[in-house]
């Protein structure tokens, strides 16, 4: 899975949430847990602790001796999962028509259609505009065609997709602003991830940094008529070097276009810095850890709007 896939997938899982939530209050007994979580079998529920415990989410402790009784409570990176799971909250809340509630049926489907196109490069591929199933299948090689349609029909189930006109070309699939908007939690989640380091979870890749870039592009909007070029950097550990992972943005009368090759215009300004800071710059608007080089005025506010786009409120 890619990063932040996981994280959302397990926030998926009905009785995962139900625990979760039940934590958040302080400390519980297994009686207590078993109950928030709608009564499941022993076994089942033990299941979820154990995950939720060697994922060093949750901690357990013994109150007296064996057999004893068992107290659970959320450990450092349990607190900031319940915040990962408020962002998803609010995300399902906005669905188009009516909200979903996290923890439900439609809810984890709907979490189901934006891990599996994320994980698959759906998303990347449709950032740019509406393609058929045919016209995926060409630019994604690694995914067969029925996993695409099983992905696809995912997707439109939960009414992440715009569904053209059928043509010759086949029918075209279109990304909704709710769907683009997705990228909220996902970002959150992968810094929980790249923050705890779950087992057989991906480290962040430049293809992470580019794809959410231009699966957001068009959310970010910027006041006014700004133009001129801002170059990325952002510093990447690979063994003992450091990588350094770039894309431009070109603004134009308000409206950004990425790409990963400089244009024809020479940068007007440089933001780089590390993965944590760039977290920190658009989750937190703090832009403290950054390097800016060049026009900052454009800096400032092409950074602004990808906090604004995401983060609102």
């Amino acid at each position: 899975m890619r990063i932040g896939a996981q994280t959302l997938t397990l926030l998926g899982s009905p009785r995962i949430f139900l625990i979760l939530r039940s934590l958040a209050e302080g400390t519980k007994g297994q009686r207590e847990l078993r109950r928030d979580a709608g009564a499941p079998a022993q076994s089942t529920l033990r299941g979820h602790l154990r995950t939720l415990e060697e994922s060093g989410i949750v901690a357990r402790r013994r109150l007296d001796s064996f057999p004893g009784t068992l107290e659970y409570d959320l450990t450092e990176a349990g607190r900031e999962l319940i915040v990962v799971a408020a962002c998803l909250e609010r995300w399902l809340s906005e669905a188009p028509r009516e909200g979903f509630e996290l923890g439900s049926d439609p809810a984890r489907a709907a979490i189901k259609g934006l891990v599996d196109g994320w994980s698959a490069a759906v998303l990347t591929a449709l950032a740019d505009g509406p393609l058929s199933l045919t016209e995926l299948d060409k630019r994604i090689s690694a995914i067969s065609y029925p996993t695409l349609e099983r992905c696809l029909e995912t997707m439109r189930l939960a009414e992440q997709l715009d569904v053209g006109a059928r043509s010759s070309r086949g029918t075209p699939y279109a990304l909704t602003d709710w769907l683009r908007r997705g990228l909220t939690p996902l970002a959150l989640a992968a810094r929980w991830e790249h923050r705890h380091r779950p087992d057989g979870v991906e480290s962040i890749c430049q293809g992470d940094i580019d794809d959410a870039i231009l699966l957001g592009g068009p959310l970010f909007k910027l006041e006014g008529r700004l133009s001129g070029v801002c170059q990325l950097a952002v510093r990447i550990p690979a063994g003992k070097k450091h990588r350094r992972a770039l894309g431009f943005l070109e603004v134009r009368d308000g409206r950004m276009t990425f790409a990963s090759s400089l244009p024809e215009a020479e940068p007007d300004v440089l933001a780089s810095g590390t993965v944590d800071s760039w977290f920190s710059t658009l989750i937190d608007a703090d832009t403290t850890g950054l390097r800016l080089d060049g026009d900052r005025k454009l800096a400032g506010a092409v950074l602004a709007s990808f906090h604004e786009a995401l983060f609102r409120g």
